[in-house]
């Protein structure tokens, strides 16, 4: 028998924001629009309450959420606060995020690999412990549980070579037509190895800022024509990164004795991101850019913006890992 996929329930509340959000669609009140720009103004664009508000806004596009209806998804007024939250987020990630104008320059850093790595993959290859292995697949589980959606979003919104190559990789990213190795599948797979439980959404209250802040990069990206140039060059940044760092984790699951799917979903990674990284600079980003040449400071813009958070991510689960605590958000 087949298993049914429940809708996950809405998470616990982590500041006003996310509480007026959650009680709106809960039933239990109205979105006064006027308080939650202020709120909104004045709260940290990469914090636990913005980041978790924004992602339950996003979350309506994807499975929803367990008692409520599914027209929610395009609620005006939460589409309104949902513009607030996003208009604070992009700002800063502009004034905080933006390196380069070039693609050329922005991709350069990318295809160099530092010789003394110090990155997270690093940590958990050299020093990590199944229980970091474990936190790392719960963080990344709010992402992995749906790969490729939030990149599927770009598909309509390119032509030509770019929208080719990225359907073709998209294509491998779902399983090449197979149920069984559908990416977000085999990721569940590596979370039973490591006795996690595999549902959808179940770590959301866990997640940290830091993580929620990555998840929703792309589907800022992802649901904003005007932003596809920044997604493409969100998902060049992914897969060049990807191949490298997959090796070392497929090191690091094979060390700590993590279990045969564990240390297969990074394997797959090694091999299908090296060539999709090809794919991408070569069709897609180059492809766009010969379609849109004035899309060339958003690319750069997008590849800036997923390093940029993704250091901040490093340097969360690092700065834990290395003192001998959690990562993870203490539950009450």
């Amino acid at each position: 028998m087949a298993v049914v996929q429940r809708e996950p329930e809405l998470p616990v509340s982590r500041g006003q924001l996310s509480a007026g959000v959650i009680a709106y669609l809960r039933g239990e009140g109205a979105l006064p629009p006027a308080a939650l720009a202020a709120l909104a103004a004045g709260a940290d664009p990469y914090g636990d309450d913005l980041q978790l508000a924004l992602y339950i806004c996003y979350e309506l596009h994807y499975r929803g959420f367990e008692g409520v209806p599914a027209a929610q998804e395009w609620d005006p007024d939460l589409l309104r606060v949902r513009a607030l939250l996003e208009r604070r987020f992009l700002d800063a990630l502009r004034a905080d995020a933006t390196r380069h104008e070039r693609v050329p320059d922005a991709l350069a850093e990318l295809l160099v690999e530092p010789v003394e790595g110090s990155g997270v993959s690093h940590f958990l290859r050299d020093d990590g412990a199944l229980w970091h292995l474990r936190e790392y697949a719960v963080q990344r589980s709010l992402y992995h549980l749906k790969e490729a959606d939030p990149h599927a979003w770009v598909l309509p919104r390119l032509w030509g070579r770019a929208k080719a190559g990225m359907a073709a990789v998209e294509f491998d990213e779902y399983g090449g037509g197979s149920a069984e190795r559908v990416h977000a599948r085999l990721f569940a797979d590596l979370m039973a190895d490591l006795g996690l439980n595999t549902s959808y959404g179940h770590y959301l209250d866990e997640g940290s800022a830091e993580m929620l802040a990555t998840v929703n990069l792309m589907s800022l990206f992802g649901l904003h024509r005007a932003l596809r140039g920044a997604l493409v060059g969100h998902f060049a940044a992914v897969e060049i990164a990807s191949s490298p760092g997959s090796r070392r984790l497929a090191e690091a699951m094979g060390r700590t004795g993590a279990g045969p799917a564990a240390v297969f979903f990074y394997r797959e990674h090694v091999e299908a991101d090296a060539a999709h990284a090809r794919v991408v600079r070569r069709e897609v980003v180059d492809g766009l850019l010969e379609e849109e040449p004035h899309l060339a400071s958003d690319i750069a813009f997008g590849i800036d913006a997923t390093g940029y958070l993704e250091g901040r991510l490093a340097r969360r689960l690092l700065g834990a890992w290395r003192t001998g605590t959690s990562s993870l958000r203490a539950l009450a």
